[in-house]
């Protein structure tokens, strides 16, 4: 009986002990902490002294591609027009902000850019599959991009005939140039009557630029158009309809997307170069480019070449 007693308290205990195991919770899992979106642009604002006259904008977020556990942050801050970009990488936690990119060594360093310029269908001169492409974004009323263009105009294909090709990206400054866009425009239309005709507009801007104002510029263009082989009506209803506006817009909104902030602006396969450069330096650029890409082959020139289906005869 005695035996039996024991046996009966000892089921019992283990009973208990197995309901006590059952009522035991998993602990929760901790939540990540929220990221203080206040203190990351105070923190940003204080390394940069940005003013509170700054607006501050995180444009991007998106895990980053190379570092498990970040992600890259794209910050604008603007005064009117003016801008600049910054990107980061901050960790899941919101405790580390690491300033600068990861750069991949099997891709081209300027990948991002030369993704975000859209050189098809824009004015060109020099090689066709060049392996350096110059791509300039420039006003027509800017004083720097007259000097940029006379450099490039004077120098560039006779230093480098085959290897180079240069397309221009309207980029008008409408806050402090009135009629910039109205060049740019005026430059399209010029186009649509031949590539050779955009040229001899670009020439003629620039050389004009000091007696152009935003009421003499129409008149001036009409008298210029005839006298160079350009018909002057179907250039006036080009101007009535700004029918070629919408490609100025384009650039305007590409410019802006690459972060370029200042006229003229100049990519050489993807590198950014702002302000005005001398031609010693952008030879010097040119031909450290032309050598690199003997090996690599990573940019150059991809507005030359169209795609074909296969067929008989055709490999």
């Amino acid at each position: 009986m005695r035996v039996f007693l024991v046996l009966l308290l000892a089921l019992s205990l283990f009973g208990q002990g197995k309901k006590k195991k059952k009522a035991v919770a998993a602990p929760a899992a901790e939540a990540a902490p929220q990221r203080d979106l206040a203190k990351i642009e105070g923190f940003i604002r204080h390394m940069n002294l940005w003013t509170p006259d700054v607006k501050f904008e995180i444009k991007d977020t998106q895990p980053a591609s190379l570092i498990r556990g970040f992600d890259e942050l794209t910050v604008k801050a603007s005064i009117g027009e003016r801008f600049v970009e910054q990107k980061y990488l901050i960790s899941a936690d919101g405790k580390t902000l690491i300033k600068g990119e990861v750069l991949d060594l099997t891709a081209n360093p300027f990948l991002r850019e030369l993704s975000l310029i859209r050189n098809v269908g824009q004015p060109s001169m020099g090689t066709v599959g060049a392996p350096v492409v110059l791509s300039l974004y420039t006003d027509y009323q800017c004083p720097y991009c007259k000097e940029q263009a006379r450099v490039l105009r004077n120098n560039l294909l006779k230093a480098f005939p085959k290897q180079v090709r240069l397309f221009l990206h309207d980029y008008p400054l409408e806050q402090i140039h009135p009629w910039a866009r109205a060049a740019a425009v005026a430059g399209r239309c010029a186009m649509l009557q031949g590539e050779e005709n955009y040229w001899k507009f670009h020439d003629w801007v620039f050389d004009q630029q000091q007696a152009i104002g935003a009421e003499t510029l129409r008149g001036m263009l009409m008298n210029w158009a005839p006298a160079n082989g350009i018909d002057a009506l179907q250039m006036s209803r080009c101007l009535d309809s700004k029918e070629t506006d919408v490609q100025v817009a384009k650039d305007i909104e590409e410019a802006k997307s690459l972060g370029i902030n200042s006229t003229p602006t100049l990519f050489v396969n993807g590198r950014k170069l702002a302000g005005t450069a001398s031609w010693e330096q952008l030879q010097k650029i040119i031909e450290l480019e032309i050598s690199y890409q003997e090996k690599n082959k990573n940019a150059g020139d991809t507005a030359c070449c169209s795609v074909s289906l296969a067929g008989p005869g055709v490999k």
